[in-house]
């Protein structure tokens, strides 16, 4: 890039709050004035999005050009759409918001941009699987920009102990679409005085994903299941010997989660409905069927209770991971509150199963109990009493057969089976339709009493509809149930099938 260009180097950055994006302007404004350049950089603040998606404008014009023509450049507090020379996404949703504010231009603009995701509210809050499909967009940034480089900068940011912002910048300096020189860019870093060795090596991680040679997208495929100790290989080795190749590797997962959720007899009983469905299965559908059982029923088998949220709260390896995060070194004390908000129900849930029925079908009592669990409550893992609270909330998985919300679940899925039992010799189809809505059913408390009656509601209308309407008529209740939280969209639905019955 020529130093007496007539209009200033424009650089767009769109970030997430905690992305470095201040840090990452800095670094570029140093390396410009270093090097001759009058830079400027500004940056609007945005609060709608995640952490707070914010758009940083930097421009950088030579001081020889200036000084030349005595006159001093005027910057843009803001990019300019169809004017700017670089672009940084620091996350692939925000790629999409850069093109779609125009800041892309394709015989312009060089776009960098990580590959990882940081999922949206929306996505989060959705009922079913809300992530949207960004897939598209590496092709669309592609044919959008002059120059396109995407990778994963956040995983490189993990591996090398840095953060992305050093990663990007690497980024940067690999592109070429600035005119310093990668001594520069590095030498900027070390006159910072801070995390120098980390912001290093997160630079060379950086610099060399900007120019390794671009890879073919493959199709995500589900990770293959590990086993560990001799449960998990006496639970792989008969997922071998009894059920058919397709369905080896959703079984072991599913076989290995009810193992850690509850013990070895649980895991067997899992295989053991698996392995009913196998027979009764068709080979040339590749066992469709038998893999939908297998990943609803692990779903459905390990629910979520106040002694699963213990045992998961309590484990070393999320202790550690929280350290991690935090970049703890050892020695240093790190301290983890847990917000725990169980209501009475939930906490029927956990209680023997003679006494939470008896408790929840009474109306006086439940009243006088429910204001003793009107408020949520901190507890303080990482110390002693909090922790020994959580603990020995955990042990009680031994008691959970006997429990108020196994009867319930148990009950819950024996019928589910028997309706996708009774419908796979008939009408394979309406079989998989049905596997697959018990879906809807997930979560605790208020959750999954909705879920719960959605789920039975569509059962309910789709058996009274002619045997042919009522696979596709499952699966559109299904998405209609998972639209909205407050269920108008599967009301409108449920009353128009109803209305044509």
């Amino acid at each position: 890039m020529a130093a007496s260009r007539e209009r200033p180097i424009s650089i767009a950055m769109l970030a997430l709050g905690g992305q470095g994006g201040g840090v990452l302007t800095g670094w570029m404004v140093s390396t410009a004035e270093a090097n001759g350049y009058i830079a400027q950089s500004t940056y609007v603040a945005g609060v709608a999005q995640r952490t707070g998606a914010t758009v940083y404008c930097v421009e950088l014009f030579a001081k020889d050009s200036a000084e030349n023509s005595g006159q001093l450049p005027v910057f843009t507090p803001y990019p300019i759409p169809g004017d700017v020379d670089l672009v940084i996404a620091g996350e692939m949703a925000e790629t999409a918001r850069a093109i779609e504010k125009g800041f892309v231009t394709p015989n312009i603009s060089t776009l960098i941009a990580s590959s990882h995701r940081v999922y949206s509210m929306p996505e989060k809050e959705a009922l079913g699987d809300g992530i949207v499909d960004l897939s598209p967009l590496t092709e669309i940034a592609a044919k959008a920009s002059r120059n396109f480089i995407c990778f994963d900068m956040q995983s490189a940011a993990d591996a090398t102990g840095s953060i992305i912002s050093s990663v990007i910048l690497g980024a940067i300096a690999a592109s070429g679409a600035l005119p310093f020189t990668r001594e520069a860019f590095e030498e900027t870093i070390r006159q910072t005085g801070k995390a120098v060795e980390s912001n290093l090596r997160g630079f060379a991680a950086g610099f060399d994903g900007a120019t390794a040679p671009v890879g073919k997208s493959e199709a995500v495929e589900m990770e293959t299941a590990i086993t560990q100790g001799p449960n998990g290989e006496a639970l792989a080795a008969r997922i071998e010997k009894t059920l058919p190749v397709p369905v080896w590797n959703t079984a072991l997962h599913g076989a290995l989660r009810t193992l850690d959720y509850q013990d070895a007899a649980y895991a067997g009983e899992y295989l053991d409905t698996l392995e009913r469905f196998a027979i009764a299965d068709i080979e040339s559908k590749n066992y469709a069927l038998t893999n939908e059982v297998a990943r609803q029923l692990a779903l459905q088998m390990c629910y979520e209770d106040t002694i699963r949220v213990a045992d998961l709260k309590t484990r070393r390896d999320r202790f550690d991971r929280i350290r991690g995060q935090v970049a703890a070194v050892p020695g240093q004390p790190v301290h983890v509150v847990e917000y725990l908000h169980p209501r009475l129900e939930e906490v029927c849930d956990t209680l023997p199963a003679w006494l939470g029925e008896r408790i929840l079908n009474s109306n006086g009592t439940r009243k006088f109990l429910s204001k003793f669990f009107s408020k949520g409550r901190n507890i303080t893992t990482t110390n002693v009493s909090g922790y020994l609270v959580m603990h020995i909330l955990s042990k009680f998985r031994r008691f959970r057969r006997g429990t108020y919300r196994y009867g319930r679940q148990r009950r819950l899925i024996e019928d589910w089976i028997d309706r996708v039992n009774a419908a796979v010799n008939s009408d394979y189809d309406y079989a998989l339709s049905i596997a697959h809505c018990i879906e809807i059913v997930k979560g605790y408390g208020e959750t999954y009493d909705r879920g719960l009656n959605r789920y039975r509601a569509t059962i309910d209308t789709v058996k009274n509809l002619p045997h042919e309407r009522r696979s596709d008529a499952v699966r559109q209740l299904h998405r209609a149930a998972l639209a909205d939280e407050k269920g108008q969209v599967f009301t409108e639905t449920l009353d128009s099938m109803e209305t044509a019955a």
